[in-house]
């Protein structure tokens, strides 16, 4: 795979299944880089496998499709291009679409009642002034911003207090297929300095649950709770009272009294609610009437993740991704008791859930495909979508083959290697994922790829800290950063480059955020890495606290609150021992991990004479390689394998073939919008 090659992926999102389980319908993102914006559109899939997949819509970005109950609509979000996504209605009998909202910021995923007369919906409520709202008035110009609260941002975001989210409710006309029917304007459900989210129907049409967090001591801890009110936003109440983090509920629609609610939750944060540490996320119930989420899978091996999307019921069962070992399986869980089954497991990555007429529809991910729909029928599963096709006919993937190594102390590290066509030995990059509570695991990842077809055999593995192996797993490193999970790398490094296809005298290491702190970590222990790429690192805990969006809580429950203990963890503590060649990439906006913890480890190297470069991209956040702007994935992707060229040339990739001419202009000619490559040594 080339950075060029990002505008051949093809992500499925989750599907919608139509009522009598006949079609499903999925929204399909694509990168396109010559408008450098992402498009995506819906598009309609026979669970029969009768037919090929094809576009139901055409607009600029369409996604989050729902089918109503009475299987008469859909309901999506469109944008136009530089737009916000706004509520759209589409006759499932055909006709064109239909806007039924004009929020300033957005509005988020439909929710239909049970009697296909109204949408729920969440959408931000800008402060009078700020964000468009005064004519006139940019950013630069708005009223200064009084902070008092310890959450009041958000990667990828912004600030939060003065756009809070909240509730709101659509009815439909009389007549939906009217064009000319006017439409009634939507009503704001909740309200306050509180931001509220995950709605849901009770079955009756009578009540609306969703999550948000309203309690006293909201503002220093990590409980969601779950709260009721009638549609018109009268009679609030608090269904849960607990430790928990709770998240997507939903009720049985089979159960019109809505008895129970289901949800996501991790079910104990500890007295102060911030014991999140490799706490797993797993389906739980809560008696609608109000209680605490009840664990329906073991909390200790069952893991939702934090990207779960949500719980799906329906037939008597409740539908969930659970993260296993690198794989993320679709599992039935029988309400009334009995077993879990697994419908989708293996080498496999479970991204959505969607059922209909008893038709199960899962978007499944593996390591040649971003995505595909298959559907899944008692004894039966079809393949339906062939998205990957256009990135697969390049033929420039490659296929995973796992691995476990042996720690130090005996502990097994799991992890895959994936090497380039032809003879070795190859040199070898070590990848480190983010997190750490996070996995590498069965699904196509671009930079992989892309790192192999340029010449390098690719080390991933999940050392101690990260998700898919157990509480237990997740959270021994909790006080002891770069120790045990440390030594898990490097046994796994150690062990794959026994075989006779890696090169162990050329090895370079890399990661991102979690795994750019361990990339920081390892240079300044170890000078047996050629040359390293620390990217959107969490170098600096003690800076991190007062700069970052997570900090008043992340650092002290990682790495304590000890300032010994904090130094003998920290990566930036270590710095001054780097004679690496480091790369520093950072995003300018990134609040999660913030600019100053990338630019004084730049500093720190630059200094001292070490071979180091400055990587930023303006506009970015800490997402940039998963969801940045098209033209700058492909332009990071670009300089890391310049990176590697210099370092680790390959015959594929050396420094004077990895960059296009005239892609790295000097600093000074560099325009506003790319990324800016800086002082190189």
């Amino acid at each position: 795979m080339r950075p060029d090659d990002l505008a051949s992926l093809r992500t499925p999102g989750a599907a919608t299944v139509s009522p009598d389980g006949s079609t499903a319908v999925v929204a399909v993102t694509r990168l396109d880089l010559v408008a450098d914006e992402y498009r995506s559109q819906l598009w309609a899939v026979p669970t029969d496998a009768s037919a090929p997949a094809r576009p139901l819509t055409h607009g600029h970005r369409d996604s989050a499709p729902v089918f109503s109950p009475d299987g008469r609509w859909l309901a999506f979000l469109g944008a136009e291009s530089g737009g916000k996504p706004q509520l759209h209605l589409l006759p499932t009998a055909g006709g064109e679409a239909r806007r039924l909202t004009d929020h300033p910021l957005g509005a988020g995923s439909p929710v239909w009642s049970p009697d296909s007369r109204r949408i729920a919906y969440t959408a931000r409520v800008p402060e009078e002034g700020r964000y468009g709202t005064a004519e006139g008035v940019g950013p630069d110009a708005e009223e200064p911003r009084l902070i008092t609260t310890l959450q009041y941002r958000s990667d990828d975001l912004g600030f939060t207090v003065d756009r809070r989210r909240h509730v709101f409710v659509l009815d439909l006309p009389t007549d939906a297929a009217d064009d000319a029917a006017p439409l009634a304007d939507p009503v704001q459900v909740t309200s306050g300095d509180h931001d509220d989210s995950d709605v849901a129907w009770h079955p009756a049409g009578t009540e609306l649950v969703f999550v948000s967090a309203r309690h006293p001591r909201a503002d220093r801890d990590l409980v969601t709770d779950l709260y009721a009110c009638r549609p018109d936003g009268s009679h609030l109440r608090r269904v849960t009272e607990s430790r928990s983090s709770c998240s997507a509920p939903t009720y049985d629609p089979d159960d019109l009294e809505g008895r129970t609610l289901y949800l996501a939750a991790q079910p104990d944060l500890g007295p102060d609610g911030l014991d999140f540490v490799g706490r797993n996320t797993t389906l739980c119930r809560v008696e609608a009437a109000g209680g605490h989420p009840q664990p329906l899978l073991d909390a200790e091996r069952n893991d939702l993740g934090h990207d779960f999307g949500r719980v799906v019921v329906a037939d008597g069962n409740a539908f969930v991704a659970v993260q296993r070992q690198g794989a993320v399986e679709l599992v039935r869980v029988p309400l009334a008791g009995g077993e879990p089954e697994a419908l989708v497991d293996g080498p496999y990555t479970v991204r959505g859930i969607g059922v209909g007429g008893g038709v199960v529809v899962g978007t499944v991910a593996h390591d040649r495909s971003a995505g595909e729909l298959v559907a899944i029928t008692p004894g039966r599963r079809r393949l339906l979508t062939g998205f990957g096709a256009p990135l697969q006919a390049t033929g420039r993937l490659h296929r995973m083959r796992e691995k476990t190594a042996t720690a130090p102390d005996g502990y097994p590290v799991h992890g895959w290697i994936t090497v380039p066509d032809g003879p070795g030995p190859h040199p070898v990059l070590l990848t480190v994922h983010g997190g750490p509570f996070s996995q590498y695991g069965w699904s196509l990842l671009d930079e992989t790829q892309a790192y192999v077809s340029a010449g390098y055999a690719v080390l991933q593995c999940n050392p101690r800290g990260s998700s898919g192996y157990g509480q237990e797993h997740g959270r021994v490193v909790k006080e002891r950063f770069g120790e045990l999970d440390a030594d898990d790398v490097l046994a796994f490094l150690d062990e794959a480059l026994q075989e006779p296809e890696l090169d162990d005298s050329r090895v370079g290491v890399m990661g991102g955020s979690y795994g750019g702190y361990m990339t920081t970590l390892l240079v300044g222990r170890t000078q047996r890495f050629a040359a390293a790429i620390s990217e959107r690192a969490f170098n600096d805990p003690v800076s991190f606290v007062g700069s970052s969006d997570i900090g008043f809580f992340f650092a002290d429950q990682y790495l304590g609150t000890d300032p010994e203990r904090i130094a003998a963890q920290s990566a930036m503590a270590g710095a001054h021992q780097i004679t690496t060649p480091t790369l520093v990439i950072h995003s300018e906006e990134d609040w999660r991990c913030p600019l100053e913890q990338g630019t004084r480890l730049f500093v720190e190297l630059k200094r001292r004479g070490v071979h180091t470069e400055l990587l930023l991209f303006p506009g970015e956040g800490h997402e940039l390689s998963r969801s940045g702007r098209p033209r700058h994935r492909r332009a990071r992707l670009a300089h890391v394998l310049r990176w590697w060229g210099r370092w680790l040339p390959t015959p594929q990739n050396s420094s004077a073939a990895a960059l296009p001419a005239g892609s790295e202009p000097a600093p000074e000619a560099v325009e506003e919008q790319e990324p800016r490559a800086v002082a190189q040594a």
